[in-house]
């Protein structure tokens, strides 16, 4: 070896010794590599990217362990510390001033890449070109890229980190000569080519549903190419519609063999052990309050009389003890993060010998929980307030219905003392809510009743009466003294977070309601009190529905964040969900902080708490979406056989291309297509939400009463169509303006001729652009005798209607 390769050598071993953090990974590793922090802080002095064999070079990296140190560095790429571009050179991402976003995909072919760190400012929009490479849900590097004219970031992607889409389901097609997959999930744009071995072995029939495996990735405008994996069966199969959401929205819905083993080892009933100290609730006539079809009880209330003021005893099973950080069972409960519910079945967090066993609040057989101890004045006020580990046994299983029975009758019962007490601490709760101005609106919620062939046998709505609201307010109190607690402590937690309109929002909601003659105070920072109070003003009238949707809509998106915001729908200062930890992830993590808390240490996240707030908001938002996929779906199914027949229904909302109503006594909602109003021409007119005939001035308005026919329900659109048979109201024609008057008279010699020839058909084209024009093309015309020629035309006011023709 020469003199300077052995120089070299020497001053590789001397740097990789002078690693700062050695003893540290030498602890970790029994051959330890250069840490992370070295890596970056040796390309931070090299200034610019470096080959992975030069820094392996660089670092002394043996043959044998170059496998690993390039393991390493493409972990660090991973978790955004690094960037390994396509030259296969390693930057430091903070110098490429890069983000590391998740990508959410829009079916009309473009998309947003959201930070996954809360620094790192708002969504970069990614036009349709830059969706090309890239699928719904991949973890990519973004390079910000200025502002578009519409306000919002502009972002390039540099690098795909972690393909998110790996498994898609959908329907099975050959389309001349080539098998493809049609997703179900529309946010999957990209063709899908299927490979035509996976097609011989599994010999799908055209339009079945099948799950294929992505072999290769779209790029630039190659398509992506898959295998199938496994056929699940035909479209409308019982229960297909629930196998379809679970795969399209990748719901994990099988436990791996790692937490089915660990929650095997949990024990079926409480240990003597496992209360040492707890309080002892034992005798502490606890009960739980569910709906008639709840299987886990994650909560159990208790409230007395002191004097003017009440206790509120909230106690909440306590997952924490069984689920412990970074084990089996919760591994799997993180990547869940929420429980599913579907109609007839549920997908849980938990297995369910936690969920429905150990976990579950059951009567008369002892828990453990988490308890929230409040002193609650007669103005509803938390005077204070404690959190304590208890041991408890519920002395009854009530529920909503049960209960709002014997309180509504006054009936004997065995806890009729204490249900009465809780009764008169919601009284006082409720209206400690409306001083504070917490938003609350009333819509009617369905439940589905099925047969034994597991069709739905009808549709029928769930009354919401007091008992339901009175467990809500108590665990809405809970909530609050978790956050606080959190806050005073000042321990790190997710914090459920629900901010009120942004300027752009707001703006628009102000110009709609302006429209309708309403308006909302507050100036430019309204709070949740004023919202409260236009709530109140349009209650009873007819689109209070549609109304509602217009509050809801210009508020943003209620999230889990590290940092308190507050909520605004409830107004409240800060807010954290304390209260089921059965079927929520973040509820878990907030047990584990007020547990630290009360043991003087400290909880810490695998993630950081912003990441894990991002993984567990859009896990929640991926449940959501998956339930009314298949509610949807099932509605739609169940429509298939009404085809044909009359129903009377309400208008319910109304768009552009027609109107939606609703259904008497089946509450379903269906489409009649502007087209089918009636031989006319009609306007959406947003600025007083009602749809107008041109010619004979029929309305429809928000909360009219039509009656409808049902004419097609589409299995594969999970929509259903409908056409008008009456209803609308007559109005008033709408007066002609000037320059249609003048169009109309038109002398006919005008007509005659190459030049004035070409006038008319302009005049009839455009006499929307108006008066001057038409006086022009009058003025020039020829002396004669006149005829009429008939043209539509806009009035400015309702200039941008969209218009159809029946």
């Amino acid at each position: 070896m020469s003199t300077l390769k052995m120089n070299k050598k020497i001053k590789s071993l001397n740097l990789r010794e002078k690693d700062p953090f050695l003893a540290r990974e030498k602890q970790r590793y029994a051959h330890p590599l250069p840490s992370r922090e070295w890596v970056i802080e040796l390309l931070e002095k090299k200034g610019v990217p470096q080959k992975i064999e030069t820094l392996a070079r660089e670092l002394s990296i043996t043959d044998d362990e170059y496998e690993f140190f390039e393991r390493r560095l493409k972990a660090m790429a991973r978790d955004g510390q690094v960037l390994i571009n396509r030259r296969g050179a390693v930057c430091v991402a903070e110098k490429l001033a890069l983000v590391k976003c998740r990508v959410e995909a829009h079916k009309d072919g473009f998309g947003f890449a959201v930070p996954l760190e809360a620094s790192s400012g708002g969504d970069f929009v990614l036009y349709e070109h830059q969706m090309r490479g890239v699928m719904h849900g991949d973890i990519v590097t973004v390079r910000p890229a200025g502002i578009d004219r519409r306000g919002r970031r502009e972002g390039t992607v540099l690098d795909i980190v972690e393909r998110r889409q790996s498994k898609v389901v959908g329907r099975f097609y050959i389309e001349r000569g080539v098998a493809i997959l049609e997703a179900e999930d529309k946010r999957l744009v990209q063709s899908i080519v299927l490979e035509p071995e996976s097609v011989a072995e599994f010999k799908p029939e055209s339009g079945q549903v099948v799950v294929a495996e992505i072999d290769t990735y779209p790029e630039h405008h190659r398509p992506a190419v898959a295998r199938i994996t496994e056929v699940l069966g035909n479209y409308a199969d019982s229960g297909m519609e629930i196998e379809i959401a679970v795969r399209k929205h990748h719901l994990p819905h099988r436990f791996s063999e790692a937490c089915t083993a660990a929650a095997k080892k949990i024990p079926a009933a409480v240990r003597k052990s496992d209360l040492k100290g707890r309080v002892d609730l034992r005798d502490l006539p606890l009960v739980t309050i569910d709906g008639e079809t709840a299987r886990d009880f994650d909560d159990a209330v208790y409230a007395e009389k002191q004097g003017r003021n009440y206790r509120l005893v909230v106690a909440i099973a306590d997952v924490s003890h069984y689920v412990r950080p970074n084990d089996a069972i919760d591994i799997d409960a993180l990547e869940r993060s929420t429980s599913v519910y579907f109609p007839r079945r549920v997908i849980p967090m938990l297995p369910e010998n936690l969920s429905n066993g150990i976990c579950s609040l059951n009567p008369d057989v002892e828990r453990l929980c988490m308890v929230c101890d409040m002193i609650v004045t007669y103005a509803g006020n938390v005077k204070e307030y404690k959190f304590y580990p208890a041991v408890m046994r519920s002395h009854a299983r009530l529920t909503y219905n049960q209960v709002w029975a014997w309180l509504s009758d006054g009936a004997d019962n065995p806890h009729k003392t204490q249900l009465e007490t809780l009764y008169k601490l919601f009284k006082v709760l409720q209206k400690k809510r409306f001083r504070r101005g917490a938003v609350e609106f009333e819509s009617v919620e369905t439940q589905m009743l099925f047969d034994d062939n597991g069709k739905i046998k009808k549709i029928v709505p769930v009354v919401r009466n007091d008992a339901h609201k009175l467990i809500e307010e108590c665990m809405l109190a809970a909530n609050v003294c978790a956050a606080d607690f959190l806050l005073k402590n000042k321990h790190p937690a997710l914090f459920r977070n629900h901010l009120g309109p942004t300027p752009e929002k707001l703006a628009t909601l102000r110009e709609q309601l302006g429209l309708l003659g309403l308006n909302l105070g507050g100036g430019d920072n309204p709070t949740p009190k004023d919202y409260a109070g236009l709530a109140a003003q349009f209650t009873g009238r007819p689109d209070a529905e549609l109304l509602q949707v217009m509050l809801l809509r210009s508020m943003q998106q209620a999230v889990y964040q590290p940092a308190n915001e507050g909520h605004f729908g409830l107004a409240y200062e800060a807010y954290a969900h304390f209260t089921s930890p059965i079927r929520r992830y973040p509820d878990l993590t907030v047990h584990r902080a007020i547990k630290a808390v009360l043991q003087g240490k400290k909880y810490t996240s695998e993630k950081s708490w912003q990441a894990l707030g991002v993984h567990t908001s859009f896990c929640e938002r991926r449940a959501d979406d998956a339930g009314r996929d298949v509610e949807n779906w099932l509605k739609t199914y169940y429509m298939r056989d009404k085809v044909g027949e009359v129903f009377s229904g309400k208008i319910s909302g109304m768009t552009t291309f027609g109107i939606f109503v609703t259904l008497d006594d089946i509450h379903i909602d269906g489409l009649v297509h502007i087209s089918d109003l009636g031989e006319d021409y009609f306007n959406f007119r947003p600025e007083i939400m009602a749809i107008e005939g041109e010619r004979s001035g029929i309305r429809f308005n928000m909360g009219d009463r039509v009656t409808v026919k049902v004419t097609r329900a589409d299995l594969d659109t999970s929509k259903i169509d409908l056409t008008l048979i009456s209803g609308g109201k007559a109005g008033r024609k709408r007066r002609k303006n000037k320059a249609e008057k003048v169009a109309e008279t038109v002398p006919e010699k005008s007509v005659r001729g190459k030049k004035a020839a070409v006038k008319q058909k302009a005049v009839k084209a455009k006499t929307a652009k108006a008066k001057p024009k038409a006086q022009q093309a009058a003025k020039k015309t020829a002396r004669g005798k006149s005829v009429k020629i008939k043209v539509k035309t806009k009035n400015a006011p309702h200039k941008g209607r969209n218009k159809a023709k029946a």
